[in-house]
């Protein structure tokens, strides 16, 4: 069974509670893991505190220290890369050469980055009047809470924590219940390197009892969350009604692919189908809507179709397959319901559309055609492999219809003309655009959606505050003789 990581050590929940953790790709239990509660939550927050008091070892460390410990964390995790991503493709369905050869070296480079933060921040001086010495410096904000997707567990958890320790901050984070293990065997590497007891911490439980609890803590400085919409809404609420804790949301998305008459016909399909299947199709900045312009969208449907027809499902650990199964039997049902959403609204079922297996949670991969704005598949996140395609006309239109969302994640346009790619880009209202088929490549390098938020220097500010000092100077004049 495995436990609950506070304070450096593995722990029973207060309430003995456990639940299993289930191999999607047959639907068996793999273990068992114990269930924090709130009791669970207060004990880590405590413990994250006192790692953070002034004076602690950690905060004694040096910055550059702090470094030296991140990149000895991502040491060890590459030299257990094999295992790590066995273990990822175990608990979470994803195909194993894409957890070892995608996953593993991100979550790698990632801990480097952000162990090369550590010692680069600099503050500033300020004039001002009077005999006053003005300055400003960086301090790390607390206590971090912490709460992560099952779609990308491993890289979530690299993306929260190494920012936060990197600016020398400590950590409670709650994992999904769905895809604990990997986090939990980074604990152990945690420890291992010698990460001072406290400093990270490491709790498995559901969301409306442990994570909110998390939540509406008041001894959190800083809530991190990634997920769904509807509870980002939840995580605002729960630091509005208790101690105004900063809040960073990374939520859901319905972003367009554009695909225009002039793009290369096979690269589109190509970047498309990989757009919106990849991980499962469970990945919030996937090109969920595919816009094609008129006169070229019967052939793009017939090569998205046949694409589709040919993508491999099966066992996760086949190092042919493309796709595995869905991450549980929540998100494979309500992919279906949304299939079944789909049909009886009118869109066109093209191919796929049933279940890929007898057992575990495949989906087929599904292609709608003839899809409308205002259906239900065409305006929720499905977060599952269900290509919808449409047909527009000229770019105002599809650029008007592109912004009508609750979303703004991500965007694909696929031309070889830069000033459409330009027009369109500049239209349209998501935080990240990608002009594609262009003559020189990554003119809108910006695919990689919001990774460009989350892996910058903008990510690694929100784990501080500015603290701003006033000093009052006596004046000592020191006179020196010149050198002949």
């Amino acid at each position: 069974m495995f436990q609950l990581f506070i304070n450096n050590q593995w722990e029973d929940a207060a309430s003995g509670k456990t639940f299993p953790t289930i191999n999607p790709a047959t639907g068996e239990v793999i273990c068992q893991v114990a269930e924090a509660d709130v009791a669970d939550v207060d004990k880590a927050v405590k413990a994250a505190r006192d790692a953070f008091r002034w004076g602690s070892p950690w905060r004694r460390m040096d910055a550059s220290h702090r470094g030296l410990l991140i990149n000895r964390l991502a040491d060890a995790i590459e030299r257990d890369s094999a295992y790590l991503a066995e273990l990822e493709t175990l608990d979470n369905g994803k195909p194993y050469a894409i957890s070892y050869t995608v996953d593993l070296p991100t979550v790698v480079k990632c801990f480097r980055y952000y162990a090369g933060w550590a010692d680069k921040w600099e503050g500033k001086t300020i004039p001002i009047d009077g005999d006053y010495f003005c300055y400003t410096r960086h301090e790390p904000i607390g206590v971090c809470g912490q709460i992560i997707p099952w779609n990308f567990p491993l890289l979530m958890q690299a993306w929260k924590i190494a920012p936060a320790l990197a600016t020398g901050n400590t950590v409670v984070m709650k994992v999904a219940e769905q895809t604990p293990l990997t986090a939990l065997y980074v604990a152990s590497l945690i420890k291992e390197v010698g990460f001072p007891e406290g400093v990270v911490n490491i709790l498995q439980g559901m969301g409306p009892s442990a994570g909110a609890a998390l939540a509406r803590h008041m001894d959190v400085d800083k809530l991190a969350f990634t997920g769904s919409t509807e509870v980002g809404h939840l995580i605002q609420q729960a630091s509005g009604s208790s101690n105004l804790k900063k809040v960073t949301l990374e939520l859901g998305g319905k972003s367009p692919n554009i695909i225009l008459s002039d793009a290369n016909m096979e690269d589109a399909v190509e970047q498309a189908h990989f757009g919106l299947f990849f991980n499962q199709g469970q990945c919030c900045c996937a090109g969920s809507r595919t816009f094609v312009q008129a006169d070229i969208y019967d052939e793009f449907v017939e090569r998205s179709v046949e694409r589709a027809r040919r993508r491999v499902v099966g066992n996760p650990f086949d190092l042919k397959t493309e796709q595995g199964p869905q991450v549980d039997q929540e998100q494979f049902n309500k992919i279906l319901g949304y299939i079944s959403s789909g049909k009886r609204e009118g869109a066109k079922l093209m191919c796929g559309g049933g279940v890929a297996a007898d057992r575990g949670y495949f989906i087929q991969p599904t292609v709608f055609g003839d899809v409308q704005d205002n259906m239900t598949i065409a305006r929720e996140e499905i977060f599952g492999p269900v290509m919808q395609i449409m047909k527009f006309k000229t770019l105002e239109e599809v650029v008007t219809r592109a912004n009508d969302t609750k979303y703004g994640l991500a965007a694909a346009v696929f031309t070889k003309d830069i000033d459409k790619a330009s027009y369109v880009s500049n239209g349209l209202h998501n935080v990240s655009s990608d002009g594609r088929d262009l003559p020189f490549e990554n003119l809108h390098p910006c695919w990689r959606h919001f990774c460009f938020a989350e892996l910058t220097r903008l990510l690694v500010e929100t784990c501080t505050w500015w603290q701003f000092c006033r000093l009052w100077c006596t004046v000592f004049v020191a006179y020196m003789s010149s050198f002949p």
